[in-house]
């Protein structure tokens, strides 16, 4: 049995590169597995279920035919993402989980979350974070018609790009000591995680013994993924075709 976890594909139909990698892992690697769990920012944004793009709709034929197939499709939403709902998700034959959710890993309790509450020292971004969720503010948002919609999303992008990277990448990662905190409440010594774009198994203490922290790769410049199996787990990478 096998369990895949992928995050930040960013999907979207001006970046076909990245879409057709995803294709691919999702007829040729996917079906081997159980369980697909989608870690957030699935979608460079998301502007409401009811958004008609035929984008968005094939890659929901997409993943509704692979759940078809007998794979479980599990999904938390990003930071770019989160205004996914019900909605799309049963057209996708997805399963919509909390903000965070400790799964049965084999026998190992393991937390996993899209990452982003993670950064605390990100404090503009908390403060939006925190008003982005609440549901009077998607409430307005998702009132606005279609077309204006469509338009906040393509502004947000343009700003975000002639911003460019941020200069200070410390506050851009994870909090240690909120690893830990979320680790403890839920006594559980594994964590999954996407969010920061940076790769890498990382090693720490938690409840008084040892912890580890699995960060997903993003897929700007390759498809990346985590399978995990009984025997073990393992990043994986997957070169875009020319």
């Amino acid at each position: 049995m096998l369990t895949y976890f992928i995050a930040d594909l960013h999907l979207t139909q001006e970046r076909s590169d990245i879409t057709d990698c995803f294709l691919s892992f999702l007829h040729h690697e996917a079906p081997k597995a159980e369980k697909l769990y989608i870690l957030g920012d699935f979608f460079e944004y998301w502007i409401g279920d009811d958004d008609d793009n035929p984008f968005v709709l094939n890659i929901a034929n997409e993943l509704k035919a692979l759940a078809d197939t007998g794979t479980k499709i599990f999904f938390i939403v990003g930071n770019r993402d989160f205004l996914i709902g019900k909605k799309y998700a049963k057209k996708a034959g997805m399963t919509l989980l909390p903000d965070t959710q400790v799964i049965d890993l084999y026998g190992t309790p393991t937390l996993i979350m899209h990452g982003d509450s993670l950064c605390t020292r990100d404090l503009q971004y908390q403060k939006f974070r925190k008003k982005s969720r609440s549901w009077w503010w998607q409430f307005i948002i998702k009132s606005l018609p279609l077309k204006t919609r469509r338009k906040m999303a393509s502004n947000y992008r343009e700003k975000a790009e002639a911003r460019g990277p941020s200069q200070d990448q410390e506050i851009m990662d994870v909090t240690p000591s909120e690893v830990v905190k979320e680790l403890e409440q839920v006594n559980s010594q594994l964590m999954i995680h996407g969010h920061t774009h940076r790769p890498a198994v990382h090693q720490l203490q938690a409840n008084g013994k040892a912890a580890t922290r699995i960060v997903l790769g993003d897929w700007y410049e390759q498809g990346a993924w985590l399978k995990v199996s009984e025997d073990g787990f393992e990043l994986l990478n997957q070169a875009f075709q020319p």
